[in-house]
């Protein structure tokens, strides 16, 4: 008898619901350091947020925060179309065996993405970029090969 995919016995299922977890603490802590960041530098960019802490409004994040800011735009840009496909290689009946690989290279490239690209290192960016993206492509051959061959 074929188990359910939505159990959390399935192995593939539970793989994706990590790596979901994982890669939405990666957005989230991306995105509330922003405002961590601001406050920190005295800035507000919302009038009301100004006058309630007493501090300038500027139409411009401090560099820090713009950095911050480009880093979770390139995280959602990749983490997005990742948890579609990820989903989809789940509901194809996809093995357990195939997905904790590209679902863990993923997670940790972008991860890494996410370190280097604060602390603006070079190639080591690109690297963890290329990586992402290398594990991107294998889901989607991997997806296509699981509504082909299941």
């Amino acid at each position: 008898m074929q188990q359910s995919i939505w159990t959390a016995a399935h192995p593939a299922f539970v793989a994706y619901a990590v790596t979901c977890i994982i890669l939405c603490l990666n957005l989230v802590t991306l995105w509330t350091s922003s405002g961590a960041i601001r406050a920190k530098a005295g800035v507000a960019i919302n009038p009301e947020d100004g006058a309630r802490y007493g501090v300038p409004v500027s139409e411009l994040d401090p560099p820090k925060v713009a950095r911050l800011l480009r880093a979770h735009r390139n995280a959602e840009a990749m983490i997005y179309p990742f948890l579609l496909l990820g989903l989809l290689f789940v509901l194809a009946g996809g093995k357990a065996a195939i997905a904790i690989p590209i679902f863990a290279v993923f997670a940790i490239a972008r991860i890494v993405h996410s370190i280097v690209y604060l602390k603006a290192m070079q190639p080591w960016r690109t690297i963890a970029f290329a990586v992402s993206l290398l594990a991107i492509t294998v889901l989607m051959g991997a997806v296509v090969h699981a509504l082909l061959f299941a």
